[in-house]
């Protein structure tokens, strides 16, 4: 039988992190509905954004795949696969699956749109016409997190690509007039630091949500995030089986959140609420009525509830809104504070 100590490298407990709970939300959130459309996080430097994103993926229970699938593929759900597995199934083939832990793929800042997408042998296919595809990291990622850290400082044109694929839940890679598409349904998890330069608007309003996260500045909260770290340091395991039985705890009730999802409504007079308050902010399109719709009703999920009141709507609408507002060189007030005042005024009618 396996023990803690067989983990090849240690993570940091997600419920050992002290403080940044806008962060927390946004990301369990995420994870109890991918639709809801990933997360921004922008911060300070130091303040655990990269760790608190490393955490979350270690708490989710493992996923079934298909052995050496390149897309982990779910051998339960034959619509969301790509055309080479379905191509292996049908061979009547004996299928091996096999459980993983939730794939977390980093996407680094070289990184070029091939390594991104993927690549098709060119060479290959028009010789032997065999389409021989080379994953790339999208298809790591399917069923999975992709973290990009420095989201601010990636090309556009790539920043595009990772949204569309999370929209969509497909990556279409085409060379040379060759084709093929792979299922890619993950979790985009961005971060950056607003002092090296804010995302495009039309960029920054395709992620679900934005939390915004600041140093902490109480001292005693310092002294134990301090203190939380360098026991982690000393002995990883030692703190990992320390916090076991609350990760356990945590990890059924997304389990049972996501269960719970389908099942939750959301009356029509709040989701009237929900748009008079987008309107009233001035807010483009209607990405924010539909993103906030979707957290409400996670997080009733997560709350064991099956129908949304107004409390949930008022925890999630400043992490979904935000990011929306138009920005106006003349406006003192915070764009999150506005989000607050205005849904509060309608809300609260």
């Amino acid at each position: 039988m396996n023990t803690i100590k067989d983990t090849t490298r240690p993570v940091f407990p997600f419920t050992a992190i002290v403080g940044q709970e806008e962060m927390k939300l946004a990301l369990i959130l995420n994870v109890i509905d991918p639709k809801i459309g990933g997360v921004m996080i922008m911060g300070d430097r130091g303040t655990g954004k990269s760790t608190t994103i490393r955490a979350i993926a270690d708490l989710l229970p493992k996923i079934s795949v298909i052995v050496d699938d390149p897309f982990n593929s779910d051998p339960n759900d034959y619509e969301a696969m790509s055309d080479i597995t379905k191509n292996f199934l049908n061979s009547r083939k004996p299928v091996k699956t096999t459980l993983i832990n939730v794939p977390m793929v980093d996407l680094p800042l070289g990184a070029t749109e091939d390594r991104v997408c993927g690549t098709i042998d060119i060479e290959k296919a028009l010789n032997e016409g065999i389409k021989t595809f080379e994953p790339g990291l999208l298809a790591k990622a399917n069923r999975g997190i992709l973290y990009v850290d420095e989201v601010n400082l990636l090309d556009d044109h790539l920043v595009d690509v990772l949204l569309d694929s999370s929209a969509s839940g497909w990556n279409t890679v085409e060379r040379e007039g060759i084709s093929l598409r792979h299922p890619a349904r993950f979790v985009l998890v961005g971060s950056g630091n607003p002092e090296e330069g804010e995302l495009r608007p039309q960029l920054l309003d395709r992620f679900g949500m934005h939390a915004e996260i600041k140093t902490v500045k109480d001292p005693s909260l310092r002294v134990q995030i301090v203190e939380q770290r360098s026991q982690f340091d000393q002995d990883p395991f030692g703190c990992i089986q320390e916090y076991a039985d609350k990760q356990d705890l945590l990890k059924s009730q997304i389990i049972d959140a996501q269960k719970l999802l389908p099942e939750v409504i959301i009356d029509f007079s709040l989701r009237m609420k929900i748009s008079q308050i987008c309107g009233k902010l001035d807010v483009d399109g209607l990405r924010g009525d539909i993103v906030t719709n979707r957290a409400a009703k996670a997080f009733a999920a997560y709350n064991r509830r099956n129908k949304v009141d107004i409390s949930d709507v008022k925890k999630v609408i400043t992490l979904c809104l935000r990011h929306r507002l138009r920005k106006d060189p003349l406006e003192s007030m915070d764009s999150g504070i506005r989000v607050e005042q205005v849904s509060s005024e309608i809300l609260n009618d």
